[in-house]
């Protein structure tokens, strides 16, 4: 019994048990972040879908609605065919044309959706993120809001460095050393009146100069 009267202590029992303290979770990238947040934001809108959809029923054609449907929360002014300001990268003032979801965000949110998938148990092979209808569609957004914005998406190619031919260096040095030859062997009148003609100082020349022609 305790002092107080009021039982055994912890301590005579055996101690105070020790609890554990609780570990904060691990911090998550913005990548993993984002990921979560697009599948969680996926799942929602297959519950909303009338009729509801399941994840195994989804295919290439449902992904393609789910990213229409993102357009009306795009900031990304795509102007039509018929606007003034089509095809201009800075127009210079409004227009009705509606806002769109960029090109680049689109392509990097089914990435993200389509590792999220087989992360969840999807097999590659039955991916809907995956689809060639998905490519192509991703692929005519990218084309048309090219057009519309004046703004190409090209890939950035690498610089590659030239290297010089070893036969542009060859035949100078070649040429060199011939000429070297000839002057010393004094064979060929022509060779011969060519280094002496070299050797001669600009000023001191008294015979005729040759002819460039």
């Amino acid at each position: 019994m305790d002092p107080s009267g009021q039982g055994p202590s912890l301590a005579a029992a055996g101690g105070a048990p020790v609890v554990a303290a609780p570990q904060p979770p691990a911090q998550l990238s913005r990548y993993e972040s984002q990921k979560r947040r697009d599948w969680n934001t996926f799942l929602q809108y297959l519950r909303n879908h009338r009729p509801p959809l399941t994840l195994a029923r989804c295919s290439g054609a449902h992904v393609i609605e789910f990213l229409r449907y993102l357009d009306q929360f795009g900031k990304t002014k795509v102007h039509a065919t018929g606007c003034a300001f089509y095809g201009q990268p800075s127009p210079p003032g409004p227009c009705p044309c509606p806002l769109r979801q960029a090109w680049g965000s689109l392509d990097a949110l089914i990435g993200r959706l389509r590792a999220a998938y087989e992360e969840s148990g999807g097999t590659p092979e039955s991916n809907p993120f995956a689809a060639r209808a998905v490519r192509i569609y991703l692929r005519e957004v990218r084309d048309s809001q090219a057009k519309a914005r004046g703004i190409p998406y090209e890939k950035k190619k690498r610089k590659r460095t030239q290297a010089v031919p070893l036969a542009t260096v060859e035949p100078s040095s070649s040429s060199a050393a011939a000429a070297a030859a000839a002057g010393k062997d004094g064979g060929s009148a022509s060779g011969g009146a060519t280094a002496a003609s070299a050797a001669q100082p600009a000023g001191g020349s008294t015979g005729t100069a040759p002819s460039t022609s």
